[in-house]
Parts: C-alpha cells; structure tokens; sequence
C-alpha cells in the first residue's frame, strides 16, 4: 500500500494504492498520488482507511498479468471500491470479466484520467485550509534514493516484447525538466539517482536532441549530456550523489559515459538488456547480433572504469532456441564474465511477434537450461565478490538495525556494484549508533558469498 500522511484535515479523502511491475511504474503511481495530494486527498497505507484504492497494474507477462488481476481481487474483497490503472489498464475487458466490480480503468501513465476516477468515486474534501498546506511530493522509495524518469514508451520492436502497445513509442522528457527535477530531487536528500526508461540510450532521438538553456549554457536531450550534467550535482555534502544508468543498450555513444564513471563522476554501473548472445536467437528475437563487437568493448570500458560492474538478464528457451545456441551464450558469458545476471525463461505474451515462431521450446528444457545458466553466472559472480574481500569499499546504509545482545549494531547497505531490490546487498557489523539510512561509508570487506557482501566501517577497525 500507499504511504501515509500526517495530514489531519476533517473529513479529507484518503486514497489507498497497490503499485506492482518495473520501477517506471512506481514513478508514476508517485506522480498520481502527489497530484492526488495535492487535490486535497490524503494517503492510506491500509485498505481499510481508504475511501478509494488504486491499482497500478503490470502486464507484460501472462504471470505479470494474473499477479495484478489477483491484486485487484484482494483490494476489491478488502476494500470494494477499487479503481485500476497501468500496463494491464489497455485490457479492459479481461479486468471487468474477472472484476466487474471495478469502478473505472485506465492505461499506462494516463495521469488525467486516473485523477479524474478517483475524483468521480470519491470526490475530494473542500477543507478551508487545504491549499495553504505545503504538499510535498510523493515519494514511494526511501528518502535517500530516487528514480528519475527520463522517457516513456520505446521505438524497438522486440518479437517477445509488447511494451510499444501498452505505452507507446519513444517520448522524451524535455532535458532542462528532467535536470531541475534531479536537482530538487538531491536538494531534498537524495543520495543516489536510478535512471530509467525503456531505452536510456536512446534518450532525445524522438526530439532529434532538441536542446534547452540549462544554467547558462546549452544542453542537450542526449544521455551523454544527461550524464554529464548529472554528474555536476551535489549533495548536502558536498559529495556528487550516486548516479546509476538502467535500460541501456549498447549504442556507440555509450563508450562517451564511461570516461565519467572513470572520473567518479558516474556510478561505475551499466543495466544492459543483452537477452541472449547467440546470432541467431538474437535475429529471431529482433536484436543487435553483435556480441563479438560487444565482448571488445566491454573490454575497453573496464580499461577506462576498472570497477565497472555490468549487469543484464537473459531469456533461455526462445522458440527456435537449440542446445547449440544455448551453448553458444554460456561460451559468451564466460568471455564476458557479467558481474549481475537475471534469467527468464521465455512466456508467450499475448500480441508479441514470437508467439508465431516454429520451434516452441519444451518447459522441462527451459528449466534445465535456466538452472545451468544460474549456476555458470553464481559461479561468476561468487568470484568477483571474492575479489573484492580485503578492499574498503563505500556503501550507502539502507536500513539500521536494532542492538543486538552485545551490543553490536548491524547495518545493511549496498556498494556502487548494487542496484536497489535487484542486486546484491552488504551485510555491516559494528555500525556506530549515529549510522542512519541514506550515510554512505567506507566498509571494508571480510567475507563474501555468491550475491553479497560482508563487512565493517573503516572507522571499526
């Protein structure tokens, strides 16, 4: 659910909300409930309290699909008054089928709509004093990291891939909004920014890089002066906040923000959506099939930025997959030697391209090849964190434990290798009691196991 607000107006609106899927869709249920907010309604973090509850679905997959028809379910058996929006908003009908009970639907970040329902279902209190309130924005992550959206939609036409259906082609932020609000972003705490959209690397080509007036001088909607200007921001401390690039494909401009990380002035982390490495997988699937020339450019870029860490998942079992090809992306991965990986194994997705593709791959082979993909890619990533166990490495705290019977406080944190929820994490002993979340300390690292990391504040030792 929602967070809550301390706002205490009589008889003020609350709106509840259930947000599921892919970071792009948090940013937009935090900009729908601070729109909402800033009518006049308040937040409930229970089903209960809530006059009205959003659902913010996702339906890229069929199990992505059934998760979010039974997160309506559960808000309609809990609540009854239930509004749903998202991905899986453009099927209506398969909604009102399960759920005829739903007062009203809409699609993906069709933020007029979805404020309009929630006024008609539960129309907003008009208290005297609710616009002399300050109405901070909403934010659905910890006060010290934040996602900075930057597009929606995408322009690829990937064969196992419906996103371009459910929100539409390529459209770029204008660069100067993005930038002031990253700024207001850090000015209010922010220590690490996570870039996102459906292709971060093709940021502005729908604008052909139209370029704004930023600080006095000119910039323009291109990652690489995205980046750049990024990395010219300060915390409270002085310190350039955290900046992490996700959703990059591997265009020739990229070798341009690598330099940055090099300087520090970028977070050494690059989310590559590889999805497979053999030639022709890749062509069934609609992708770059350039592996080779991708494998010498990665070695360039950790000539540049030694501590780059490259993550990326992959889909096992595409229709037409064979063992050689699978073959072919363990070989790859071995080469590569990719410091995250996720793995898929492949779901048809109603209206995708490779639904119509000969060679359906059987699911006991898929579940095979998966385990043998996550064993070849935990055995990669046991070693590099082994490589890793004596170096001092800064870690921003994410949560702070309580003491323990010793005495001992406890700390968990990720380095600059960890994405939020997807990466890895490190474990802190003997933290001191001022640590709170958001601090970014020096750690060095004791132990290590196949995803995370162990250790203790430099200051410990």
């Amino acid at each position: 659910m929602a967070i809550d607000t301390t706002t205490t107006i009589p008889d003020q609106k609350r709106v509840g909300m259930v947000s599921l899927g892919c970071p792009k869709a948090l940013v937009d249920s935090e900009r729908i409930l601070t729109r909402l907010r800033a009518d006049g309604y308040a937040m409930s973090p229970d089903y209960a309290g809530a006059d009205v509850v959003l659902v913010n679905t996702c339906g890229f997959l069929d199990s992505a699909k059934e998760e979010s028809l039974d997160a309506i379910g559960e808000a309609i058996a809990e609540n009854g008054r239930v509004i749903v929006t998202g991905c899986l908003g453009d099927e209506a009908e398969l909604i009102r089928k399960r759920h005829p009970g739903v007062l009203a639907i809409t699609g993906a970040h069709q933020y007029e709509d979805v404020v309009e329902a929630v006024h008609e279902a539960a129309p907003p209190s008009q208290g005297p004093f609710i616009d002399l309130v300050p109405q901070p924005d909403i934010k659905l992550t910890p006060r010290h990291y934040s996602y900075l959206k930057i597009s929606e939609g995408c322009n690829h036409s990937c064969a196992f891939c419906i996103i371009p259906q459910l929100r539409g082609k390529l459209a770029s932020r204008r660069i100067d909004a993005v930038l002031r609000e990253a700024e207001k972003l850090v000015a209010a705490g922010t220590k690490e920014l996570l870039v996102i959209s459906q292709d971060t690397s093709a940021y502005g080509v729908d604008t052909r890089h139209e370029e704004r007036e930023w600080k006095g001088h000119p910039v323009r909607a291109h990652m690489t002066d995205l980046a750049r200007e990024l990395g010219q921001l300060r915390t409270a401390d002085n310190a350039p906040p955290w900046v992490r690039l996700h959703y990059v494909y591997p265009y020739p401009h990229v070798d341009q923000v690598i330099p940055l990380m090099g300087e520090g002035l970028l977070t050494p982390y690059l989310d590559i959506p590889f999805q497979h490495a053999a030639p022709r997988v890749l062509k069934a699937m609609r992708r770059p099939a350039n592996e080779a020339k991708v494998l010498e450019r990665v070695r360039q870029w950790r000539a540049i930025a030694p501590d780059l860490t490259i993550r990326s998942s992959f889909v096992v079992g595409f229709p037409g997959e064979t063992e050689d090809d699978f073959a072919y992306l363990l070989d790859w991965l071995e080469e590569a030697q990719l410091d995250r990986v996720g793995a898929f194994r492949f779901e048809p997705v109603e209206g995708a391209a490779a639904n119509a593709l000969p060679g359906p791959v059987p699911e006991a082979v898929k579940e095979e090849r998966f385990a043998r993909l996550m064993e070849v890619t935990e055995r990669i990533s046991t070693a590099k964190l082994a490589a890793k166990v004596g170096r001092t490495l800064p870690v921003i705290v994410d949560e702070v434990g309580e003491p323990d019977e010793d005495g001992d406080i406890g700390a968990t944190g990720r380095s600059q290798a960890d994405a939020p929820e997807i990466d890895g994490q490190v474990f802190l002993r003997n933290v001191p009691e001022t640590l709170a979340p958001g601090d970014v300390v020096d750690a060095v690292i004791e132990d290590s196991d196949e995803h995370d990391l162990f250790g203790v504040p430099a200051t410990a030792n």
